[in-house]
């Protein structure tokens, strides 16, 4: 197998810099033998030794095509999925009104270089007869996986089918999700898939009064107004961040310092603030030696106005990704 363009370092960081992609419209699929096809044609075409899996559910904006653009860099050929996968969501949940737009979608797609997009039907995806679950215990049984039972099951069942469909190099995944990332990224340990696992930095509101609000296609459930106050979690995990700065080492204070700004949300409703460690369990005491530019991580999930948003930092600040919308 070819060495993974996705770890060099030197690659990523240069992506703003790198001439335009290709325009040329993707090419659209919509069943695994379509895709099948897709992929032994390009490959052979473009002799691709390299291919970058971007997976979605659509509704696509700022954050996704960064993971396009860090994709696009690294690999010779750019695969992007579309499918709002039901084994993900729970009873109650937003399945059914989940945003979708296939036709803005592939417009953002064509702008990012994409070779081709899957987009298929839940019929394509999961048959009749379809039985199988993949479950990752551990990095699952904390935080959202107490919040959404089955959830982290449904996304890694989903993965682990589309890595074996494409079969990429690099898959990528932004740092938002920070359990997510961090439930594939033991999947694909324990399983021993051929797969390089890479998370992008979270995408950010750039300025105005939602500066600093974590772009997200749930974002498009709340008014302008609604997404000003969504910011309210970026703050609250900044909080936490200036304590510890400042000299805060006791867990319970540094938490004392994010829920201060949270109290001044009237309308949040806090599933969680949490500081957990590489495995996603919670911490109850700092060790100076074991902090990195990843762990330990803040972790926040709360519903405003009906809509459940989600949200992570290191504790030791590092830079953020901003993008000049407020709309998305």
């Amino acid at each position: 197998m070819p060495q993974h363009m996705c770890d060099n370092g030197e690659v990523s960081t240069a992506i703003d810099s790198l001439p335009p992609p290709p325009r040329l419209a993707p090419q659209l699929v919509r069943t695994p033998a379509e895709l099948h096809a897709a992929l032994v044609g390009r490959i052979a075409a473009q002799h691709s030794s390299t291919v970058g899996l971007v997976p979605t559910m659509g509704y696509l904006h700022g954050g996704h095509a960064q993971l396009m653009r860090r994709a696009r860099a690294e690999n010779a050929l750019l695969v992007v999925s579309i499918f709002v996968n039901p084994l993900q969501f729970g009873p109650g949940e937003d399945y059914a009104s989940y945003p979708r737009d296939l036709e803005a979608d592939m417009v953002l797609c064509r702008q990012e270089g994409v070779d081709i997009v899957f987009a298929p039907s839940v019929e394509a995806m999961y048959p009749r007869g379809f039985a199988s679950r993949v479950t990752v215990a551990g990095v699952s049984d904390t935080l959202d996986g107490l919040a959404r039972p089955g959830h982290f099951m449904g996304v890694a069942t989903v993965v682990l089918k589309l890595f074996n469909l494409v079969q990429p190099t690099c898959a990528y995944f932004g740092e938002k999700d920070w359990q997510q990332l961090s439930v594939l990224r033991r999947m694909v340990a324990d399983l021993s898939v051929p797969v390089k696992v890479v998370g992008v930095p979270t995408v950010r509101v750039a300025e105005g009064a939602a500066a600093g609000l974590a772009l997200s296609s749930r974002n498009s459930y709340l008014s302008e107004a609604q997404r000003i106050r969504a910011a309210v979690l970026s703050r609250t995990l900044r909080a936490v961040q200036r304590a510890y700065a400042q000299g805060e080492t006791t867990i319970a204070r540094l938490l004392e310092a994010g829920q201060a700004v949270l109290a001044s949300e009237s309308e949040l409703q806090l599933d969680y603030l949490s500081i957990v460690d590489e495995f996603m369990q919670p911490i109850n005491q700092l060790d100076p030696a074991q902090i990195t530019p990843d762990t330990p991580r803040l972790l926040i999930a709360a519903r405003l106005f009906g809509v459940r948003l989600i949200d992570n930092m290191p504790l030791v600040p590092a830079p953020q990704v901003v993008h000049d919308s407020q709309t998305t």
